[in-house]
């Protein structure tokens, strides 16, 4: 272990960082905000390396813990620490800062310190809410990333942007309120303590373990999204900026999967096996229907939208099979996703900043213009539909593989919706790309600049790194992931 407080310096580097943007003020100095916001993206992401070199793989306790006394009238800590589970989503959020700092290098003219500021900030507190193992800094931080990313889609965003700012910021907080009482209730009965790990050890009757975890469900099925809440994220994304919607792909959406595995399974083990079938039911009807959803989308953004919420769908599926392979297969499929879906918005991004449409109908032969953007984009839409070779298929593979051991028909629902999957997004692909250049408009397109290059052939690196050789990553999660497992099979009645 190391002095230094290197999880505080994880959540503060970027926050104090895009304050100092933020006080660069008017769009006079926007090249200074610039430069600013992508040292301190950087600087945010160095921070997080000592925690990938210096973890050890061979424990599941909590590793580089910082304790110290907050409010010790109510025994309220800054407590924090990261597991195999937590460490990857502070080291893949950081990464994607960088990202989206340089996608909206140039796109980004109006308020741009305010901007790039948000974005900085956002990532600081969502590191926090990976690392946080006091329950009410937890909360502080779930419910502060709220207020970045509903401030960048109602100020940045499209001609609707209000109301799907005002339709996520709702939605969220209503999870979020329904949690912050089985917070209070977990407090009470654990004797004043607001420690996630003390709750790990709390016995509790069945009753109170249902109802707790159904608040969870709702609190965290709201942020994944799963079906029946999803309705405000389509909405968010096709208004977002593409900054907005990369982040909100890539790291906010991972934050309810991420509470499932520090909250619902190991406080309350015994709902979690008396309501897994309802979540593995819930997580086929997200992966089978919004599947088709996405197929009908006429708006590529849109498309890319719903193919999250199913994607997101696996992750809760192999959640709840309650085996390594499930539980470690959703766990690579949330990084695996970082990567793909930014990586899609990114390039749905990229054709908008030229035709400012995101409609699918009005491109066509975009590899006659584009060439080196086809290509980039063939590689994420493979990915998206789960190719072999690419970040895509690990995690879907692992997944089912989990599935067959749980229960072979579940399995074989999940593996049949990974054809769907392939579907909506070659279909999408085919009728942007290939063919006759559709219109004077495609004709004129040009091909990407070096700035779009450099971010698309990192992201296709990490794309097709993880998915020849997903070893670091799994390696990483393996021992927590069994502790997590030996928690769920050992009942608290």
């Amino acid at each position: 272990m190391t002095d230094i407080p290197l999880l505080s310096l994880a959540i503060w580097v970027p926050i104090i960082g895009g304050l100092l943007v933020l006080a660069t003020g008017s769009d006079r100095n926007a090249p200074l905000a610039r430069m600013l916001a992508l040292a301190v993206a950087v600087a945010g992401f160095v921070v997080t390396i000592p925690l990938y070199t210096g973890f050890d793989v061979g424990t599941s306790a909590m590793q580089f813990v910082e304790l110290q006394s907050w409010v010790p009238r109510f025994n309220i800590n800054y407590h924090l620490g990261v597991d195999g589970i937590s460490v990857l989503f502070v080291l893949l959020n950081a990464f994607i800062t960088i990202i989206v700092v340089a996608a909206g290098w140039q796109v980004i003219q109006t308020k741009v310190a305010q901007y790039m500021a948000a974005f900085l900030i956002m990532s600081g507190l969502m590191n926090g809410i990976f690392s946080a193992l006091d329950a009410v800094l937890f909360y502080v931080f779930f419910e502060a990333s709220l207020i970045p990313l509903y401030l960048i889609i109602g100020i940045w965003g499209g001609a609707n942007r209000v109301y799907a700012a005002i339709k996520f910021f709702l939605y969220t907080l209503f999870g979020s309120l329904l949690m912050l009482i089985a917070l209070l209730y977990l407090f009470m009965q654990s004797g004043g303590s607001f420690s996630i790990l003390d709750w790990h050890q709390l016995p509790l009757p069945i009753e109170p373990q249902i109802l707790i975890f159904l608040a969870f469900l709702i609190a965290f099925g709201v942020k994944v999204p799963m079906w029946p809440v999803h309705t405000w994220l389509p909405d968010a994304h096709v208004e977002a900026p593409t900054g907005g919607s990369v982040v909100l792909a890539a790291i906010a959406l991972k934050l309810g999967a991420y509470g499932f595995l520090r909250f619902s399974l190991p406080i309350v083990p015994d709902a979690a096996n008396e309501l897994a079938p309802l979540v593995i039911t819930l997580s086929l009807i997200a992966v089978v229907y919004i599947g088709f959803v996405a197929l009908v989308q006429a708006d590529m953004k849109k498309l890319v939208a719903y193919s999250s919420i199913s994607h997101m769908g696996f992750v809760t599926l192999g959640f709840f099979m309650f085996n390594s392979l499930g539980v470690e297969g959703a766990l690579v499929q949330m990084i695996s996703h970082g990567f793909v879906s930014g990586a899609m918005f990114l390039c749905i991004g990229v054709l908008y900043d030229r035709l400012h449409s995101r409609q699918i109908a009005d491109y066509g032969g975009v590899v006659h213009t584009m060439p080196k953007f086809a290509a980039f984009f063939m590689l994420f839409t493979m990915a998206n539909s789960g190719l072999p070779a690419t970040s895509g298929f690990v995690g879907e593979f692992m997944v089912v593989l989990g599935a067959v051991q749980y229960n072979f028909w579940i399995g074989f629902v999940a593996a049949t919706t990974l054809i769907l999957g392939a579907a909506y997004s070659l279909w999408m692909y085919k009728r942007v790309v290939f063919g006759k250049v559709a219109n004077p408009h495609v004709a004129e397109l040009e091909d990407i600049n070096g700035r779009e290059f450099a971010f698309l052939a990192v992201l296709a690196a990490c794309v097709l790194a993880m998915g020849l050789y997903p070893f670091p990553f799994t390696e990483v999660m393996h021992a927590s992931v069994n502790e997590l497992l030996r928690h769920v099979a050992v009942s608290k009645l």
